[in-house]
């Protein structure tokens, strides 16, 4: 799914005027210290603009025939988003939350970018497509700290990834479909994937310059469950102030769906953009 440049310029509108805190890959680690066993909390207002991509099946009739779409050609609207995650430590332990809601949504008309059945459609068949999707995406982990010291502060993570995801499409076929049985030349079907992972992972900063104030953020995790494989990876640049931080990153998270799925697959791909504060 590609999100377009409205769906870009909406989210960071709405992400910075909502205060939506950012998801911990970018989370600042907290300042040396960082041992005296009192809690520390850090959070970020931040922008993140992926691509969206994924490749979804529309069963339109019972052991019949199913429509499907790689809906990256479809998706270029944001109807509604949310973001936010915290992260608190005291001592060596820690732990963090982080919740990603977004409501995308598009349509394209006489478009060849969908199959029936998997089969080749014939010459001069479009539809008119109409595509939502709506996905929480929910992290809880755990953490460690590995390492803290002037120039490294690393955390290891365990914990657990909810995806709750609800595409809906309604379509109009136009043309002759050939030998293609049809599944109605319109209508709409709603289809729902809610699954659970276990997720372990490394999350850190390197900070760098004769002041320290540069940092190189990094997050990983890598998780299985009731999907066949999810991961999750992120780093970037950042900037220290006596508040907190100004940070860049590119961020990739991706889940590969057992076989059988309505839902194939799905990713989202992209940078963001931040500010985060400490206390």
């Amino acid at each position: 799914m590609n999100v377009g440049r409205s769906f870009r310029s909406k989210l960071v509108v709405l992400a910075c005027c909502a205060g939506a805190l950012a998801p911990n890959a970018a989370t600042a680690q907290a300042p040396a210290g960082d041992e005296s066993g009192k809690w520390q909390f850090a959070a970020t207002i931040y922008a993140y603009l992926p691509t969206i991509g994924g490749q979804l099946a529309f069963p339109v009739a019972a052991g019949g025939s199913s429509i499907n779409v790689n809906a990256d050609t479809l998706l270029e609207n944001l109807k509604f988003v949310f973001m936010g995650s915290l992260d608190a430590h005291n001592g060596r332990w820690g732990m963090f939350t982080d919740v990603i809601y977004m409501d995308v949504g598009g349509s394209k008309t006489n478009t060849r970018d969908f199959s029936i059945g998997n089969i080749g459609l014939p010459a001069g068949t479009t539809a008119d497509l109409n595509l939502d999707l709506k996905a929480t995406i929910w992290t809880l982990a755990g953490e460690y700290r590995l390492a803290s010291d002037p120039a490294w502060k690393v955390d290891v993570l365990a914990g657990a990834r909810l995806l709750d995801v609800k595409p809906s499409l309604g379509w109009t076929i136009n043309g002759d479909l050939g030998p293609i049985t049809p599944p109605g030349r319109s209508g709409s079907k709603d289809i729902s994937e809610s699954v659970w992972d276990a997720v372990i992972g490394i999350k850190g900063r390197y900070f760098f310059g004769d002041d320290r104030r540069w940092g190189i953020p990094f997050y990983i995790d890598v998780g299985t469950g009731q999907t066949q494989l999810t991961w999750q990876a992120a780093a970037g640049i950042s900037y220290s102030y006596s508040w907190g931080d100004l940070i860049a990153m590119w961020r990739y998270l991706d889940y590969d769906f057992k076989s059988g799925k309505q839902i194939d697959s799905l990713n989202l791909n992209g940078p963001m953009f931040g500010a985060t504060f400490r206390w």
